[in-house]
């Protein structure tokens, strides 16, 4: 049961698309899309500096082509059991089940993209990881300080958005039992009532999609459970903007379907730390460059059997 998992806003570093570039057609690919959506992807994955790509217009479709360029270079999907994405990571998922087509997935998160950096422009907002400590301590901890908890990621780590204010508060007075607090490369107080304006925006930008039926098990960061319509994928994108990401529950949906393998598509890493420490024995692969490609397949080739 190997389930492929997509990242979410904070994993692009500069450079980061230069490897993937260099795969056979990927080049061509890359400015089909950045035509069509109007942002030089290649540019931004390659020569552009941390601060342009840390705007969230930019990061979200950059993250998501990342992820289809690299699914596409796994190979046939079939192998996989499930799918399932981080925030802007299930824009991913959602091409990779055939929710969406890839046109639309990049046009769709194009749109994301510009109405979170412009809900973002209202009011300075932020993210910070709470590392360790209980789960509950930490919750009631933030909402003491006015924060959400924005994605509960499981593993002992839990994001924390506000305003900068309440975040400041956040590190000056972390929760009982928690290890530390680290702020994170992003440009708003995501997945919280600040992103509100965006959900609008969303909403009307669905009309124009007309979604498939997931082929692969699709689970939503929602609230972990498998969708099975491409309606509800869809509505689910356009809320979630504004609403907490429950990756821990999407990890305890792995476990439920039996889970014995995990591939993070580009850039990975940060999911499969989590998965490492959340879901113990299971192997995974995070892809960072092409090279990590022979890793996977050996993984895929051993499961598989």
């Amino acid at each position: 049961m190997l389930v492929l998992v997509a990242p979410g806003q904070g994993a692009q570093t500069p450079g980061f698309l230069t490897p993937w570039l260099e795969l056979p057609g990927a080049a061509d690919r890359v400015a089909a899309w950045s035509d069509a959506i109007g942002l030089d992807l290649a540019h931004y994955g390659t020569t552009a500096d941390a601060d342009a790509i840390r705007d969230t217009a930019v990061a979200q479709p950059l993250l998501v082509a990342a992820g289809l360029l690299s699914a596409s270079a796994l190979g046939s999907t079939s192998v996989f059991g499930a799918v399932a994405g981080h925030s802007v990571g299930e824009i991913t998922a959602a091409a990779i089940a055939d929710v969406l087509s890839e046109k639309d997935a990049l046009s769709f998160v194009r749109t994301r993209g510009l109405g979170m950096a412009e809900a973002a422009a209202v009011t300075e907002t932020g993210m910070a990881a709470v590392l360790g400590g209980d789960r509950d301590v930490v919750v009631a901890h933030l909402e003491k300080l006015g924060l959400t908890p924005a994605n509960i990621n499981g593993a002992g780590q839990i994001v924390a958005a506000g305003t900068m204010e309440q975040i400041a508060a956040l590190e000056a007075d972390k929760p009982e039992g928690s290890m530390k607090v680290v702020a994170l490369k992003v440009a708003g107080a995501f997945h919280t009532h600040h992103m509100a304006p965006a959900v609008a925006t969303l909403e009307k930008a669905a009309e124009a999609l007309t979604p498939a039926d997931p082929a692969l098990k699709y689970v939503s960061n929602k609230d972990g459970l498998v969708v099975t319509t491409g309606a509800d994928v869809v509505a689910r994108l356009v809320g979630q903007v504004a609403n907490p990401v429950r990756w821990d529950l999407c990890m305890e949906t792995f476990a439920e379907l039996g889970v014995t393998g995990i591939i993070e598509l580009c850039p990975g890493g940060t999911l499969t730390g989590l998965a490492k420490r959340a879901l113990k024995g299971v192997p995974s692969v995070g892809l960072k460059t092409p090279d990590d490609l022979d890793k996977a397949a050996a993984l895929i080739a051993e499961l598989t059997v």
